[in-house]
């Protein structure tokens, strides 16, 4: 129980009217925010990741982990004073755990997997039917047995479930790793046609993540790089 890790994802949304401001202005929010991400990935994990070009209505993605909620509720205090967050929504938020899963036999991290970052992250919530809790446990084991052989198949595309039951809104929040959209496609594609996919609710809204450091993340956002220096400790 104890290794558990929150994992929190947020979808921000800036406001045209920032990209309309001074470039010395816009600068600065950028570094404002860089910080914040760069203090709490000196203890923590922190990703970010561009969504410029894949979705219309998120432009930046922040994943952070934790073992416990309150420096996540602290870094998001402390993000909500940058001057980017003034221009900005949260478009999307999604807080999970990290959980073993009872129809997997291989071992399962719990906390981030170091090196596991790819070009990629392909992001969304889910939730199952209710029907698919009436099944006898022996039944559910078979079906999902069948749908994690496909994605063995599958070897450059890591899987990361985290679940959000009594926490959040949604069931679980699914997040893959791939280097490769097309691969994913064509997983995704399979899986349609198996059995437990006749009970599945709802996976969407899907979120398709390049990989960026904050800066680059942040550059996207309008065109102009920005560089930050780690801060000293």
């Amino acid at each position: 129980m104890s290794d558990r890790n929150f994992v929190k994802f947020t979808f921000i949304k800036l406001d045209p009217a920032w990209r309309r401001r001074d470039p010395g202005e816009r600068m600065q929010d950028k570094i404002e925010f860089a910080a914040a991400c760069n203090d709490f990935a000196e203890d923590h994990f922190l990703r970010t990741y561009s969504l410029v070009g894949t979705r219309g209505d998120a432009d930046l993605m922040v994943r952070t982990i934790a073992s416990d909620l309150e420096p996540i509720h602290e870094f998001h205090v402390l993000l909500n004073q940058t001057g980017i967050m003034r221009y900005a929504d949260i478009a999307y938020s999604y807080l999970a755990m990290t959980k073993e899963s009872v129809y997997s036999e291989e071992p399962q991290p719990l906390s981030p997997r170091p090196g596991s970052d790819s070009r990629y992250l392909i992001v969304y919530p889910m939730w199952k039917k209710r029907e698919w809790y009436l099944l006898p446990p022996e039944e559910r084991m078979r079906i999902m047995r069948s749908h994690i052989e496909i994605g063995k198949r599958y070897t450059d595309i890591d899987i990361n479930t985290a679940y959000s039951y009594g926490l959040d809104d949604q069931e679980f929040v699914v997040s893959f790793n791939a280097n490769q959209p097309s691969e994913f496609l064509d997983l995704v594609h399979e899986l349609r046609g198996t059995e437990s996919s006749a009970y599945t609710e709802s996976e969407t809204p899907i979120f398709t993540c390049i990989t960026a450091s904050v800066e680059r993340a942040l550059g996207a956002l309008d065109g102009e790089a920005v560089s930050v220096e780690p801060a000293s400790r």
